[in-house]
This record gives C-alpha cells, structure tokens and sequence, in this order.
C-alpha cells in the first residue's frame, strides 16, 4: 500500500537525515551532514531556520533542560540556550565522522559513528549520559545507523546498513543483549538507514537507493509501503502536534543526476501515530 507524500521544505541537502521533533519549540529538526547543516521547520508557520556547524555533524537532538546535543566528526558536544558550545565527549579519529544517533528512554544518547570510506568493522555505537560518561554498546559496525525503543523500552532496533538488517536486541538498564535479525531487506530494494517506532510498535524504515519507506509490524512482518520520487531516502519520524505527520529526509550525494526533490524534506500527512521522543538528560 502506497500513501501520497507532499513537500515540506525544497531543498538541495548533500545528505539530509535525523528528522526528529522539538515539542518544547514545536519545530522540527534536520540536518545537512555533509553540509554541515542543522535545519528548523515550523510546520504552522511554514517558518525556517538553517545555521552551520563547525564540522560534519551526524545528528543534533533536544535537551531537557534546553539547547541541543550534537553527534559531531569528533565527539558529542552541547549547544546551550544562549548558544555557546562545549565538548561532552571529544575524541578525534582520522578518517572517521559521526553519524546517526537516538536518545532512548533514560534520556541517554545513543550515538554511532562509522568511517567516511565505510569500511567494515570503523564503526561503532556508544552511549553517553548528561555527565560524560561513555560506555561502547557495537563495536565492528560498518554504517552505523537507526536506532529505536519498542513502546515499553524493552526492545532495542539497530541498523548497521550494509549488513541489509533491521536487528532487534533486548533492552533494559541502558544495556542491551541477545542481538538477532527482525527484518532482512531483499537484493534490489536498498539499504535500510534511518528508523523510527510508533505508538503500534511498528517500525518504519527509509531505504537508501530504494525510493520507499517501509513499516514493519512488530511480528516482523511488512504492512505498508510509502513510495517516494527520489532514490536516496535517508530516516523518518513523526513529527507535528499530535505527532501524526511522518517527515523524510532524503540525499543528493552520489548521484549524477539528482532529481527535482532530491535532497528536500518530505511530509506524509496522517501517516499514523509515533510516540513521545525523550530529550537528552544532559
């Protein structure tokens, strides 16, 4: 089953990724990885807002107490109300960026990283709390890429894209375990990137070089198809008051002939029902 999309922001991003809603400003955020990008949407105003990062930055989420965290090339740093920066976590290594992250139910970060060549076995998941403290979750991960929490917060999904898996871990105490495959994605329908849960428990995943988002029950079974008219969709979530709108970001990078809304924020209206994302406790 296929639903009708519509364009929320036109925009030619390098590689848009992490949609993911602010209740405390009602806006949602985006970024521009390789463009060093962090985006704003206002979906009543229509309001936008784009402001540039020092360095490539692979996700950018709410904190509770205001600011935001900011998954950057070389470590987590915060970004105050006031705008002034400080690292929480600053560890350089060449050849290496950061890229997607989740906060999960404890108000973690959950923050991954992989190698800008992707080669096996560069990347790896980390989990951060508001006092610095790290603790390795994956090591010898490719792509790391969406995370998620099951409704209760005992299940943990993980996508490390070029294995073609959604896998599925146990979660609990900020530890997780008995790692397993929930989802295989087919040879020809590309490569699983970002993910979100909804309220159903359901998981709702963007292919890269697949043209769709998907949504899996949570028995693993596909429910629902969202075909879209770029190639490179990057992750989704639900954003909007009601959080009933599920926004896509998508990419331009590699490709010789980018299409039309290659690289622009799109909306599917009334997609369904996604659940209250936590802010970083930090």
């Amino acid at each position: 089953m296929s639903a009708g999309y519509e364009v929320a922001v036109r925009a030619e991003a390098e590689l848009g990724e992490g949609p993911t809603w602010d209740a405390r400003s009602g806006r949602l955020l985006w970024i521009d990885i390789l463009g060093a990008r962090i985006h704003t949407f206002d979906p009543v105003s229509g309001r936008r807002t784009v402001r540039t990062t020092p360095q490539h930055v692979g996700a950018v989420k709410p904190r509770a107490g205001g600011g935001l965290v900011l998954n950057l090339r070389d470590g987590v740093g915060l970004l105050d109300a006031d705008d002034s920066f400080r690292w929480l976590h600053h560890e350089p290594v060449p050849g290496r960026r950061a890229n997607d992250a989740a906060v999960a139910p404890d108000g973690s970060l959950w923050a991954g990283t992989m190698r800008y060549d992707e080669a096996p076995g560069g990347g790896s998941l980390s989990r951060f709390t508001g006092d610095g403290s790290v603790d390795l979750v994956l090591d010898d991960v490719a792509v790391s890429n969406g995370t998620g929490w099951s409704p209760d917060g005992s299940l943990m999904y993980y996508i490390d894209s070029p294995t073609r898996r959604i896998d599925v871990l146990d979660h609990a105490d900020g530890r997780v375990g008995g790692r397993r495959p929930f989802v295989e994605i087919e040879d020809g329908a590309g490569f699983p990137d970002g993910l979100t849960v909804d309220a159903d428990g359901c998981v709702w995943v963007a292919l890269w070089d697949g043209s769709a988002v998907r949504r899996y029950t949570p028995a693993g079974e596909l429910d629902r198809v969202i075909e879209l008219p770029v190639p490179r969709v990057t992750a989704c979530a639900f954003a909007g008051p009601d959080l009933t709108d599920l926004y896509i970001t998508t990419a331009r990078v590699g490709l010789t002939s980018p299409l039309p809304l290659s690289g622009s924020l799109l909306v599917v209206p009334g997609a369904g029902k996604g659940l209250v994302q936590p802010a970083f406790a930090g």
